[in-house]
C-alpha cells in the first residue's frame, strides 16, 4: 500500500504545479463524444467526492460494504466544470485528494481486508478499492497532459 501512497503523493504534487501551466483553448477543446482536458479533472473530482465516501463508510457500515456507481457523464455536465474557473477546480481536485490521502495512510491492515460487493455483484477488498483509484487518477491525468 505504501507504494500506492507515494504514487498518489508524486502525481498530485507534479500536477498542482503543472496544470496550472496547460493553455486555456487546449484545456476547453473537445473532440466529438469526448470531455475536454478540463471535464477530465472535473470527473477527477467527482471520483475523488464519491471515493472519499466510500473509503470512509467502509469503516463504519456494515460488512460487506455495498460499492454504489455513479453517472459519470450526468456529474460532469450537471457540475459544469467546462464553465468553472480552472484554478478554482485545481483546489477543488487537489483538497479532496489531500483528505483520501490522509485516510489512506491511517487505515489498517485489517481493514485493507474489508469486502466490497460490487454493482455486478462482484468482490474485491479494499486494498484494490484504493490501489484501483490510484491507477484511474494516473490514468485519467495522462490523458489531460497529452
Amino acid at each position: 500500500m505504501q507504494e500506492a501512497i507515494l504514487k498518489f503523493e508524486q502525481l498530485l504534487c507534479e500536477n498542482a504545479i503543472y496544470f496550472p501551466t496547460i493553455d486555456t483553448s487546449i484545456l476547453e477543446a473537445r473532440k466529438t463524444g469526448k470531455w475536454s482536458k478540463k471535464e477530465i479533472l472535473g470527473h477527477l473530482t467527482d471520483s475523488a467526492i464519491h471515493n472519499l465516501v466510500r473509503f470512509t463508510e467502509i469503516n463504519y457500515l456494515e460488512k460487506p460494504y455495498h460499492h454504489r456507481p455513479y453517472h459519470q457523464n450526468d456529474l460532469v455536465v450537471l457540475n459544469q466544470y467546462q464553465e468553472m474557473d480552472f484554478g478554482e477546480l485545481i483546489q477543488l481536485w487537489l483538497s479532496l485528494n489531500k483528505q483520501i490521502i490522509r485516510l489512506f495512510k491511517s487505515v489498517s491492515k485489517e481493514a485493507l481486508d474489508y469486502k466490497i460487493i460490487l454493482a455486478d455483484q462482484s468482490v474485491i477488498d479494499l486494498k484494490f478499492l484504493m490501489t484501483d483509484y490510484v491507477e484511474h487518477l494516473e490514468h485519467h491525468i495522462k490523458q489531460i497532459r497529452n
